[in-house]
């Protein structure tokens, strides 16, 4: 019927599973790009002192302009250009070509001064950037630093089988009967030849990753949504921000029920899908 959990799960997973892949490409490209060394570019301090000279220097020449701007205006009032307003023919002509003419010299020199608080934020962007890279690089010689490029390479390849896998399975219009864990261990225990408990070892080593999935998946989804949430949120709007966030989280969830089950032996497959229905 209309009413029942197979029809329900089936409308809210089509909206989860389309977030789940717009934030798993995303998640894709950005993991690595974060992680592997091998993105990394190639920062020297020679270059992060050059950036920080140049920014000193825009810093002073914007000192600079500034005060003379300050100068300019303290000298008109003293003159009492600003206050008191010269008599006579040739005295008002005469003012109106003086404050014309150092009206247009302030202007100008307010303008340069844009260009150049405009050009020391970006070089202060660039030079934080700078510093930022520089500290990944010297993480990523660090255990951890080298523990994350690895477990980078292995994610980017697994997300590639993945996606070829899947395009497979949708052209073919074929599902799966034993997900990728226990396949690559079967796989490598008949290339090496060894005495492996595929069955036992599949099962720990399924769940375990499908741990890892979940959590690094809505731990990434929560810090996607909380920037976005961020950048729009208001007083009034915070109310209407959180009840969204809660029916994310729940299309989101059980989305990565139906999702997982690929992830996982056949016969506790079987068991979710006999709770959620013939999905």
């Amino acid at each position: 019927g209309i009413l029942s959990i197979e029809q329900l799960i089936s409308r809210v997973g089509v909206i989860g599973v389309t977030l789940m892949a717009l934030l798993s490409g995303f998640g894709a490209v950005n993991c690595p790009y974060t992680y592997m060394s091998y993105f990394l570019r190639n920062v020297t301090d020679a270059d992060i002192l050059a950036l920080e000279r140049r920014l000193l220097q825009t810093m002073d020449m914007i000192v600079s302009k500034k005060k003379r701007i300050a100068v300019a205006h303290r000298t008109m009032f003293q003159r009492g250009e600003e206050h008191n307003k010269p008599t006579g023919f040739w005295g008002m002509i005469k003012s109106v070509t003086t404050s014309v003419a150092g009206s247009e010299n302030l202007s100008l020199i307010q303008q340069e001064v844009d260009a150049l608080e405009e050009l020391s934020q970006q070089l202060f962007l660039e030079t934080a950037d700078l510093h930022a890279t520089k500290e990944r690089i010297e993480y990523s010689k660090t255990f951890q630093g080298k523990y994350f490029n690895f477990l980078g390479y292995f994610f980017s390849i697994y997300c590639v089988w993945k996606i070829f896998m899947a395009t497979i399975n949708i052209v073919f219009d074929r599902v799966g009967k034993t997900d990728p864990v226990t396949r690559g261990i079967e796989i490598t225990v008949n290339y090496l030849g060894i005495q492996f408990d595929v069955k036992f070892w599949s099962q720990h080593i399924s769940f375990i990753l499908v741990g890892i999935i979940i959590v690094t998946s809505i731990r990434g989804l929560l810090i996607t949504l909380t920037k976005f949430f961020y950048a729009i949120s208001s007083s009034k709007s915070s109310n209407v921000i959180v009840l969204l966030l809660a029916q994310i989280m729940g299309m989101y969830f059980v989305s990565s029920v139906l999702l997982i089950r690929m992830s996982m032996p056949l016969e506790y497959r079987t068991i979710i899908t006999e709770v959620l229905g013939e999905l």
